[in-house]
């Protein structure tokens, strides 16, 4: 069979099967769960390197796969993703889909030149990579879920909201900066509040009762529930 289909890889196309049924989720207008599956394969991301670290004995080609699996996995999880989510949550405007597009592209370009870099810092050296040049990618499925958790605060104007977190984040995925990569101590953070995120999408059908939404004044695919 074509590819690679080692233990080092498990954890990237669990991402990609998650973000897949998300997309499902939200063309049948359930926004809860898709955000769901996007913090979900947020996090099967976070520790899709550390898995294909613990192997030791890779080959270059199981390197080189690794690499271009996990970029390939990244652009739909979260370049494509995210814009169909932020379609189907009311960017329909002529100016919400230029920036949708500027955030797919940015996301393409960013990915295409983390596996050129990649390739180049790791035939140089072995050791782990302490910064980013600009925003990840994967910080989207971060930015998402928090966005939509704070929905109820900023309904009336959440489209404008979305929108301008799409740009910046397509900026940031481009602008040339050091982002430190996020360690032990900060994935174990970004875990916390990823969870604290999806949990309460899980149990917020029943607390719109409590923040006193007028669910006829939500778009369509709010009204979805989850």
């Amino acid at each position: 069979m074509v590819g690679f289909y080692d233990y080092t890889v498990i954890l990237t196309y669990l991402s990609l099967i998650v973000s897949i049924a998300g997309i499902f989720c939200t063309v049948h207008m359930r926004p809860g769960w898709a955000i769901t599956c996007l913090a979900l394969s947020g996090l099967l991301d976070a520790f899709d390197g550390k898995v294909a670290r613990s192997k030791k004995n890779r080959t270059e080609e199981e390197k080189r796969f690794g690499i271009q699996i996990d970029s390939l996995c990244d652009m739909v999880c979260f370049g494509v993703f995210p814009v169909i989510f932020c379609w189907f949550a009311g960017m329909t405007s002529i100016p919400a889909m230029a920036i949708l597009a500027f955030y797919c592209l940015a996301g393409l370009i960013r990915l295409a030149y983390y596996n050129v870099m990649e390739e180049k810092r790791q035939q140089v050296t072995d050791e782990k990579r302490k910064y980013y040049c600009g925003m990840p990618i994967t910080m989207i499925s971060v930015i998402l879920p928090l966005l939509y958790v704070g929905f109820p605060l900023y309904r009336e104007c959440f489209v404008t909201v979305l929108s301008i977190a799409m740009l910046v984040s397509g900026l940031l995925f481009i602008c040339k900066f050091k982002c430190p990569k996020i360690g032990n101590r900060g994935l174990a953070v970004l875990i916390v509040i990823v969870g604290l995120a999806v949990m309460y999408l899980l149990f917020r059908f029943s607390w719109k009762h409590y923040v006193h939404l007028n669910l006829q004044n939500l778009p369509k695919f709010f009204r979805g529930g989850h």
